[in-house]
């Protein structure tokens, strides 16, 4: 199926089909005069000669005690959408401004949004979702405070690969939100991910987004005479939410919750067991916002805040009612009246409704936990994107082992450093493998290296399991190409189904690197050992677990200070020091160290990781001499082989130029002369390095 004919059959518009008219005018026409048809309106906000159902010929006076009353399910009829496609928005000079646009029901399934967003919109499961609540109208903000809310949403957002949330309208908070993007925001289409849930009625001339598929050009500066709303160019998706009427918000606010919901439950990444967290940011606002955070935070899975203070209105007066309730739960007498004084004047509202406001300040207060509050002015405070980040942790009620695997899959290992992996706090032993293994699975340097700095050891945490399972992790053209390598290296098409190993991986170096180089992985001592470790049973031993799953003992520094470049990158002329004999040693004493890991960055193609490692351990020259040589080979396979340029190129971008820069260089006129010397392959791949 299409995707207009998919979306067609899938979301729908609606439109009111009787006219109960809103007027109280005593009007008795039939049939029904020019002046009814011009002035009277259906509750729906259309006027009679608007409306598409039936007028039943006398105008009442509108919904009274036994009157009908008009409402989305029983005065509405549901059809197939008729607007969807793009929008091009006019008058953006400095960069372009597109945007994603589905007119559909207001009580749409969220499932179905979801899965509009993921695969017909191409968009990426967020990692955090940030949902933006304040004023509609416009207001002012300071420098400083709107200097500090835009970029910490935007680094917050595109840093962590969010989702921003608004009401998609070109006023108040949500054209905050848009000139952050604008200002701050990246020129990469793909990370700009600020959806719009907009009502439908409300869109200044929202007759042009009529049409299936199409292209329509929109112009963001709408009338400012007209009550109707235009929609904010910086948004990059906008679901218009439709419940029949014309001139109305509200509709708009159950399917926000519903797929704010939705996207909650979601696994952060395929890796990790948590949720995508959900985290709301207040600025400014009316007496509804109050309503909104209140009913966030007493959610059987509450939602944290983050308030802004200094923007005014709701949000000022919940930064001062959590600042006067800190010690005590109560306001005293005096400061209750100063409040409800302030209350009626910011409002505009009598002191009955001032009371109720209050009400629902102090019912917030109860959650003050889930409550942060951000002064912008404040000099001791963190950066506004940490306080968005650690405000959306708290909420999230997990452990430090679970917060830590939220902030790996944002890759926001400064966070990690400084709310986390504090001093005080208790890990147990091997808690953090797991953390690390992800880490090298998902390419986060920062989070290797944080590890490090915290404790772990990899002597410790590389076994010739997870060594080998980091081989089988398939991520891109990288692994399809190894796979290649290995056959041409075994002489052998390998079946679909196939576990790379370790021994595998010394046929590549020795393959790729040639002469007389001799791997540690293809050598007897070796071989016996991992036979052993594949099949205990025949050793006799009494283990009936796997050794996969443990930790090897480390053997001391004497035997282990040959490290694996010197078992790898030796030719086999060399005198080699074995490992301990493994028919007497009851688990292997086989060492994987910086240089193990180190070789497999470079064979799949992990250029920032490699260049991390190979920081790391000893030997640096030695290292960067064995990388030139297993880069410039896997330049010439690939362009020798079918798998066309791609992969090629990809080595070229992922070459280690500063490997070859700091560690080569210093090896003198003994490397230059090994240049001058080389092959075809060797200038080829010399191309790959610049």
């Amino acid at each position: 199926m299409s995707r207009r004919s998919w979306i067609q059959a899938t979301f729908s518009k609606r439109e009111c089909v009787k006219f109960l008219p809103a007027s109280r005018d005593h009007h008795r026409c039939y049939p029904v005069c020019q002046v009814c048809q011009s002035l009277v309106r259906c509750c729906c906000g259309r006027l009679i000669a608007e409306h598409v159902g039936p007028y039943s010929g006398l105008l009442g006076h509108g919904p009274g005690p036994d009157e009908e009353e008009w409402s989305v399910l029983q005065h509405t009829s549901v059809s197939p959408t008729d607007a969807f496609g793009s929008l091009d928005f006019q008058g953006s000079t400095k960069r372009t401004s597109h945007a994603k646009y589905v007119r559909l029901s207001c009580d749409t399934p969220p499932e179905l949004l979801l899965q509009l967003m993921l695969r017909e919109w191409h968009m990426e499961m967020p990692k955090l979702v940030i949902s933006v609540h304040g004023g509609t109208d416009n207001f002012n903000l300071s420098p400083r405070v709107c200097q500090a809310f835009s970029t910490g949403l935007i680094i917050a957002a595109e840093s962590t690969g969010a989702w921003i949330l608004t009401d998609g309208i070109n006023t108040g908070v949500s054209k905050y939100v848009g000139d952050a993007v604008k200002v701050y925001g990246s020129h990469d289409l793909r990370k700009r991910n600020v959806v719009g849930i907009t009502p439908w009625g409300i869109i200044e001339n929202n007759s042009d987004l009529i049409g299936r598929d199409v292209l329509r050009h929109y112009q963001a500066l709408g009338n400012p005479l007209s009550k109707r709303a235009s929609l904010n160019s910086m948004h990059s998706h906008f679901l218009l939410a439709d419940d029949g009427t014309m001139g109305k918000s509200g509709c708009q606010i159950d399917l926000r919750k519903k797929l704010e919901r939705h996207i909650h439950f979601q696994k952060i990444h395929p890796r990790l067991p948590q949720h995508v967290p959900l985290v709301c940011v207040v600025v400014e606002g009316g007496p509804a916002v109050l309503s909104v955070v209140l009913e966030y935070v007493r959610r059987s899975s509450p939602v944290p805040v983050l308030v802004f203070e200094g923007t005014g209105r709701a949000a000022d007066l919940l930064a001062l009612i959590h600042k006067q309730t800190a010690v005590e739960r109560k306001l005293d007498s005096d400061i209750k009246e100063d409040v409800l004084l302030r209350i009626q004047e910011m409002f505009v509202m009598d002191k009955q409704e001032a009371s109720e406001l209050l009400s629902i300040l102090m019912e917030c207060m109860e959650y003050r936990e889930l409550i942060t509050i951000f002064d912008s002015e404040s000099e001791d405070l963190q950066e506004a994107d940490v306080a968005i980040l650690t405000t959306s942790l708290r909420g999230t009620r997990a452990s430090p082992e679970g917060q830590l695997n939220i902030t790996l899959a944002w890759d926001r290992a400064d966070v990690a450093k400084d709310s986390i992996l504090v001093y005080g706090q208790q890990w147990q032993v091997g808690s953090l493998e797991q953390t690390m293994l992800d880490a090298l699975i998902m390419d986060r340097v920062s989070f290797v290296k944080l590890l490090i700095e915290n404790g772990m050891t990899m002597r410790r945490f590389l076994t010739i399991s997870r060594l080998e399972q980091l081989y089988n992790i398939h991520k891109g053209s990288s692994d399809h190409f190894l796979r290649h390598i290995i056959e041409d290296a075994k002489q052998t098409r390998l079946p679909a189904v196939y576990r790379i190993s370790l021994i595998d991986i010394g046929m590549v170096i020795e393959y790729l690197i040639g002469g007389a180089y001799r791997s540690t992985y293809t050598r007897k001592s070796f071989r016996a050992m991992y036979s052993r470790i594949h099949n205990p049973a025949k050793e006799g031993g009494k283990e009936t677990s796997s050794p996969f799953s443990k930790v090897r003992k480390a053997a001391p520094e004497t035997t282990s200070s040959r490290s694996h470049f010197h078992r790898t990158a030796q030719p086999c002329r060399h005198q080699e020091v074995a490992p301990q004999d493994v028919k007497t040693s009851s688990s292997p004493e086989f060492l994987c160290t910086f240089n193990d890991l180190f070789v497999w960055a470079v064979l799949k193609h992990r250029q920032e990781m490699a260049m991390f490692l190979w920081q790391h351990g000893e030997q640096a020259m030695a290292r960067a001499v064995v990388a030139c040589k297993l880069y410039r080979a896997m330049v010439v396979e690939a362009r020798e082989s079918n798998m066309g340029d791609s992969v090629a190129e990809e080595l070229k971008k992922n070459s280690l130029s500063r490997v070859r820069t700091v560690g080569c260089g210093s090896l003198g006129s003994g490397f230059q002369r090994e240049r001058t010397h080389g092959d075809e392959a060797a200038d080829l791949g010399d191309e790959g390095l610049e």
